[in-house]
């Protein structure tokens, strides 16, 4: 028997002794191949997935490599079953090979018949395919590279894509030189990007996933299309790349609800590109419209499912998707994995804040007590009401005005969910609001006198949870979110982590109405940044 921190299960779930001096090393290292799946105060618990290790393999990692870190932090003997699952799980990776032939011709390939013959022979494969090459290859439909792909990893034979893609038409690009320069992780982000063809760079918030984006732009030398949350996103992307490339304003096209430009780099928003008429997507022919060479999919954790058809026909560009958590709500990381490509890189954030590249933060869960009649309300309302109940009551209100008491002057985000939450905290506070409904000139204006400290306090939607550059902020208080969704609380604290000019911590809190829905959703919003290494005080409203 070892003093390590971990036990492992047969059921492939791994038990982490939080308070244990090893803990935070193991956490480290887990998260580069299995999820977090609860965290309260003392035991978390991992769950070891084929898609973790799947990721994990693409990266470069072996059953070796894995096992050697289980063994390595257990506390008792690793069951035999789940060392043999990691191995052969892990063995499966790339067995399959999507290559071209000789002709140029896109084949599914394997050395090893048996695997290829039950591929072939699957219902939603055989009309993929176009008959057998030899006894170690099938022709693959031209336009159904993607799909191959999907439905292969669905049967747990993940291929490897090794069939090239197009150049695209030339564009001279390159990364200008200054006051600054492209970190060390973020060159390695782009090399591993860059050997492996396509995939996902994971980085936290404020690390600095534009320039992974520029820095491959660079390497591409290539048309590219940018795909992004909004149109305020789009507009932060134009202005980084004027900034940090040799791209000019005439090269950078902008296509969105407002303009529909297309130049040699063009940034589109993934809502315009969703836009349907009579039944069709209006935008699609975008994504043929200038031979794109690199397409760049920012926030890809919210690709909306639509642009995955869409991202299927696009197997022959280079993808470079960039995110700081691939958790989906939507249980679509199988998706992202075989349409976007696996993940090639990924820093985990307490790593970076090390280096001092991201603020260092501190988390509060500040509980309340509902007055009396609402939590009468509460208990008689339905499911579906009682969140909004708990999370929009008004007896957080009070609570805000202490909290900003405790920061004074200190730039400071207020980020709820309901409109009517935002609005009636906005007006109980004089200070102005940012929702969906504002026009882009304006949220630009409030955003834009936030940066330089006209006003310190913004009122905000989710319209700010993504791609929204607020380096001074150092403050949030979360009223109410999308429920336990776990990639917006790495968002919303995501907006903190900017390194402040004069190196102070960022302060993360979350109202909870205690002992209800909101409480619960909380401890599920709370399991990634667990994962990151990041620990929630617990604090009583009146203590406050």
């Amino acid at each position: 028997m070892t003093s390590g921190p971990l036990i492992v299960q047969s059921d492939k779930t791994a038990l982490l002794e939080v308070d244990h001096p090893q803990a935070a090393d193991a956490r480290h290292d887990l998260a580069i191949f299995a999820e977090l799946e609860r965290a309260p105060e003392h035991i978390h618990t991992y769950r070891i997935t084929r898609l973790g290790l799947w990721n994990a393999r693409a990266a470069g990692h072996d059953s070796d490599f894995v096992l050697g870190i289980l063994d390595k932090y257990a506390k008792f003997a690793i069951p035999g079953s789940v060392r043999s699952d990691i191995t052969e799980t892990m063995s499966r990776y790339g067995r399959l090979v999507i290559q071209r032939s000789p002709d140029g011709e896109l084949e599914l390939f394997s050395k090893d018949r048996a695997i290829l013959l039950e591929a072939s022979r699957h219902r939603k494969i055989v009309e993929l395919l176009d008959g057998p090459i030899s006894n170690e290859a099938f022709r693959i439909q031209p336009w159904a590279r993607g799909q191959v792909k999907q439905e292969l990893l669905k049967l747990g034979w993940p291929a490897e894509d090794f069939a090239g893609y197009s150049e695209g038409t030339p564009h001279e690009i390159s990364m200008q030189q200054g006051d600054w320069k492209v970190r060390d992780y973020q060159n390695q982000a782009v090399e591993k990007f860059w050997a492996g063809g396509s995939g996902v760079v994971v980085l936290p918030c404020g690390a600095g996933k534009t320039i992974v984006g520029a820095a491959a732009m660079a390497v591409a030398k290539t048309n590219t299309l940018i795909l992004v949350t909004n149109t305020v996103s789009a507009r932060q992307w134009k202005t980084e790349l004027m900034r940090r490339t040799t791209l000019t304003e005439d090269e950078i096209g902008e296509y969105s609800g407002s303009l529909k430009e297309i130049k040699p780099v063009t940034i589109a928003t993934y809502q315009i590109l969703t836009t349907k008429r009579k039944s069709e997507y209006a935008h699609l022919a975008l994504l043929n419209a200038n031979d794109w060479g690199l397409i760049v999919y920012d926030e890809v954790h919210l690709l909306p499912a639509p642009i995955f058809k869409m991202t299927a026909d696009l197997q022959a560009r280079r993808r470079l998707g960039l995110t700081a958590t691939l958790v989906r709500e939507d249980g679509k990381e199988g998706d992202v994995f075989s349409l976007i490509g696996p993940k090639r890189f990924d820093a985990p954030w307490k790593e970076i804040e090390a280096q001092g590249y991201i603020a260092p933060a501190a988390c509060f869960e500040v509980r309340i007590d509902l007055p009396e009649e609402e939590r009468l309300n509460y208990a008689i309302a339905s499911q579906e009401d009682r969140y909004r109940i708990s999370a929009t009551s008004g007896s957080k209100i009070p609570v805000i005005k202490a909290l900003l008491a405790k920061h004074p002057g200190e730039p400071t985000l207020i980020i709820g969910q309901y409109l009517d939450q935002i609005h009636a905290v906005s007006a109980a506070l004089k200070v102005s609001e940012i929702t969906g409904e504002t026009p882009i000139d304006e949220r630009e204006r409030l955003f834009e006198a936030f940066r330089t400290g006209e006003i310190t306090c913004l009122v905000v939607s989710k319209v700010a949870n993504f791609s929204i550059d607020l380096p001074e902020a150092s403050v949030a208080i979360q009223i109410s979110g999308s429920y336990g969704s776990r990639q917006e609380e790495a968002q919303r604290l995501g907006r903190l982590l900017r390194p402040k000019a004069d190196g102070r911590s960022a302060n993360f809190y979350t109202l909870i109405a205690r002992d209800t829905i909101d409480q619960d959703f909380a401890q599920n919003r709370q399991r990634f940044l667990a994962e990151q290494g990041y620990s929630y005080e617990i604090i009583d409203a009146d203590a406050l």
